[in-house]
């Protein structure tokens, strides 16, 4: 049986400092309900400069400039590690300005609904234009604009502000009048999804042996969702991503399901590929605004910066057997039932225990797991705890139960099969996926050989259930076997239909004119 395979993952981190405060959920909260609060008064005071951004280990190992181990060199928080970096640019992925990521919301607007000023053009026109080759196609598009009424738009609600070092230069507008779910707040998240998806499948394809044009899939899984008031929700992030990034040979859809959504996109890519519907498909997920500065105010009680300062994004390419890219086994999927329970020990089981006995492996057998690898820097000053460490303790008791490991064997399974976490809170950006880029080095030139990803989901947030959710999936080392396809390859395939079709044609013409 010849199995997909996870052929490149890319990454992309957008500092947002402007947007903490103009579009992240506890300020725009705050506002209403406190517009004279300290917090909101002094939030400039604790938030980092783009050096710092920069210079943040975690965020070097999500773009792959730095490896998950070097952050167990050091203990929390990690905001005070000493530790300098400038590279932008990343192994598997990139670090953005907020001035250059304003001009990609401009190339994906499809509306006019992105308006930016004369000063903010004429000022990084060539900056954003080096930047991003990937989008030389739409660089007509950057064009500005008086904004002079810029401001009463979005004191009237009718635009959300875009800024720079406080200042307005411009905005997105709402794309209806009363429609809701086309006001200016949905579609300046929208817009964000879009674009910072659009920068996470150009991160995608930089490294990766497939070129755009053979993708012949893309499913969207982020967390927001577009669509009008006849169909709320029901739009499509994934081709219109494709589209700005020049994926012209792909259709595809969307996959929601908080923050599992990743994994199950993972797990639907997989099921494709092998099925032979589609060759490539990609994955790829955009970022979210409501989560920047999510936590603001418990970092500022505990002396720190804010640290949800990233807009964060992620790709993968899962492709045919190419005999040395990592296998995804669709033969190992865990899954979280109707019927699981909501206790963690009954998630942790049906996801990680359940698949692997069902195949004849225990837990010892998988090298390295990689469940929710949220950043423990920004958790734990809000309560939250060390959220993958704690998966791991869940796991390793597990294996515990099993009689895999002794009890005293706990701490030292911890260190050996999970890793510290660093991916940024952007919901479903830290669930499994940032381990995407660093499992396919260790599948492939390091000495690993098989890990699982694992996708849970908060359900009950949207009212609708009080369920949890979630599912995994293994991914081994190749053994450089591949299935032989038989039969005729794709082109001479349809070139033989296409030419009997016309044969049969001709005969139909003949045959009417006697």
């Amino acid at each position: 049986m010849s199995f997909p395979v996870l052929k490149s993952a890319g990454y992309v981190l957008v500092n947002a400092p402007d947007m903490i405060v103009n579009a992240g959920s506890t300020f725009t909260n705050e506002r209403i309900l406190n517009p004279d609060s300290d917090l909101l008064k002094n939030v400039k005071d604790h938030i980092r400069s783009f050096d710092e951004f920069v210079s943040y280990l975690p965020n070097q190992i999500y773009i792959g400039n730095e490896r998950p181990e070097k952050l167990a060199e050091h203990s929390l928080p990690y905001c005070k590690i000493d530790y300098k970096s400038d590279k932008v640019m990343g192994q598997r992925g990139s670090i953005v300005r907020q001035e250059e990521f304003l001009a990609v919301l401009k190339y994906c607007d499809e509306f006019e609904l992105v308006e930016l000023s004369e000063e903010y053009v004429n000022k990084y026109k060539n900056q954003v234009e080096k930047r991003f080759p990937e989008l030389e196609t739409r660089f007509d598009r950057l064009v500005g604009v008086d904004i002079s009424n810029g401001q009463e738009l979005v004191e009237n609600h009718k635009a959300m502000g875009l800024y720079l070092d406080e200042k307005l230069v411009g905005y997105i507008r709402q794309a209806h009048d009363t429609d809701p779910n086309l006001n200016a707040h949905t579609m300046f998240e929208n817009m964000i999804v879009k674009a910072s998806g659009v920068l996470s499948a150009i991160e995608t394809l930089k490294n990766s042996e497939v070129s755009k044009k053979e993708i012949d899939y893309v499913i969207e899984c982020s967390e927001e969702a577009c669509g009008d008031i006849n169909q709320r929700g029901g739009g499509n992030f994934a081709k219109a991503i494709a589209e700005v990034a020049g994926i012209e040979n792909a259709t595809g859809s969307d996959v929601r399901s908080f923050c599992a959504a990743p994994v199950h996109a993972i797990i639907q890519a997989s099921a494709l590929v092998k099925a032979g519907v589609y060759k490539n498909v990609m994955v790829v997920g955009g970022g979210c605004t409501a989560k920047l500065g999510m936590n603001a105010r418990d970092h500022i009680k505990k002396g720190l910066p804010i640290l949800e300062d990233a807009i964060g994004g992620f790709g993968v390419i899962i492709s045919q057997n190419d005999g040395k890219s990592p296998l995804l086994r669709t033969d190992i999927i865990g899954r979280h039932t109707v019927k699981t329970g909501s206790s963690p020990q009954a998630v942790i089981s049906s996801l990680v225990l359940e698949p692997l006995v069902r195949n004849g492996l225990k837990i010892t057998d998988v090298d390295k797991f990689s469940p929710e690898m949220q950043n423990p820097d920004i958790t734990k000053p809000a309560g939250a705890g060390n959220v993958p460490e704690s998966n791991f303790k869940m796991i390793g008791a597990l294996a515990v139960t099993q009689g895999e490991i002794d009890r005293k064997e706990l701490k030292t399974f911890v260190e050996e099969k999970g890793y510290p976490g660093w991916a940024p809170t952007q919901g479903h950006i830290p669930s499994a996926v940032p381990y995407c880029g660093h499992m396919i080095d260790d599948l492939t030139i390091g000495d690993k050989n098989r890990a699982m990803l694992v996708g849970k989901g908060s359900l009950f947030l949207g009212r609708m259930t009080n369920l949890f959710d979630g599912v995994s999936i293994v991914a081994e080392r190749n053994t450089g076997l591949v299935e032989e396809v038989k039969g005729l390859d794709e082109t001479e395939a349809v070139r033989k239909v296409i030419a009997e079709a016309m044969k049969k044609v001709a005969e139909s013409i003949l045959e009417n004119e006697e």
